[in-house]
């Protein structure tokens, strides 16, 4: 490079380094990635945290799932943060499956839960003394040997029923009892029923109307679903049939789990990780080809 040529080069790097910051792209660079990201958890996935008890055994306190959107088609809820306004349209609009565990969002708040779906539209639906009456058949809940969930900070082992006992090595855990419930459509999935005389034990018969679906926690005594009233503030149940316009997603599987030690130091996350739960998949097992049992508990 000859001496004039250097001397250009210096010039213009000297003349960049001097030139204002155009704020108007750095700026509409900025809200391109924001709105990628908002489209991504508005018609793809998104991240969700599971912050109740009311889907154990299957969910605890501190796991962290994927919710896909696109299952059941798209409507106002599918937006995250629900920026639309409540409506009741349906874009590729489908209907979820017994045994699926949905995203509804509260009737009157923008909160969301998530349920384990029990019946579809047009079904009858009833709950005597804890166990579901489908179209007139009692849903069977079969004994199943206790199941050991961890003991932390975010499962405090507390419920009517839970036992806080050691497993065959040696390590603290929270025994609880459960039920394994076998859907029509031959879907199967663990829950729990410990107390007796609970206020949703029972729960009078209804028909679900057709653009909607009657979803339960599968933690029976403490989840505030379908079977409970509506609250306007915070807490409450669902007060009946979701419809499907207010279904946000579908859960699909754990990415990972927290036990309640992790703060603001990362080196504390990384301890903080429950073993045996990342990448746990949500779509409940389903018994190919078996008669589907008729009868009580």
């Amino acid at each position: 490079m000859t001496p004039s040529s250097q001397k250009t080069v210096t010039e213009n790097k000297i003349k960049k380094q001097g030139e204002p910051i155009n704020w108007l792209a750095e700026i509409r660079g900025l809200a391109l990635m924001l709105l990628a990201v908002l489209a991504f958890h508005s018609f793809v996935a998104k991240p969700f945290y599971i912050p109740s008890q009311s889907m154990m055994p299957n969910l605890l306190v501190g796991d962290r799932l994927v919710v896909t959107k696109y299952p059941y088609g798209y409507n106002w809820s599918s937006v995250s943060f629900h920026l639309l306004p409540r409506d009741d349209w349906r874009i590729l609009g489908s209907t979820p499956e017994y045994g699926d565990v949905v995203i509804p969002v509260h009737p009157l708040r923008s909160e969301d839960y998530i349920k384990r779906v029990v019946a579809l539209p047009g079904d009858t639906i009833g709950v005597r003394d804890g166990q579901i009456i489908l179209n007139g058949t009692p849903i069977p809940q079969e004994m199943e040997p206790a199941l050991d969930l961890p003991y932390d900070l975010n499962n405090p082992c507390d419920e009517a029923g839970f036992v806080v006992t050691t497993d065959d090595n040696g390590e603290q855990v929270c025994r609880v009892p459960v039920f394994r419930e076998t859907m029509p459509n031959g879907v199967t999935y663990l829950v729990i029923d410990s107390a007796e005389d609970r206020p949703n034990d029972n729960f009078p018969e209804i028909t679900v109307p057709e653009d909607a679906v009657f979803v339960m926690g599968d933690n029976r005594d403490h989840s505030a679903d379908s079977r409970a009233p509506v609250n306007e503030f915070y807490g409450g149940g669902l007060g009946g049939p979701v419809p499907l316009t207010n279904i946000g997603g579908r859960a699909e599987f754990i990415t990972f789990s927290l036990d309640g030690t992790a703060n603001w130091n990362p080196f504390s996350w990384w301890s903080a990780l429950r073993d045996n739960r990342a990448w746990s998949t949500l779509r409940p097992a389903k018994i190919e080809n078996k008669q589907q049992p008729t009868g009580g508990r």
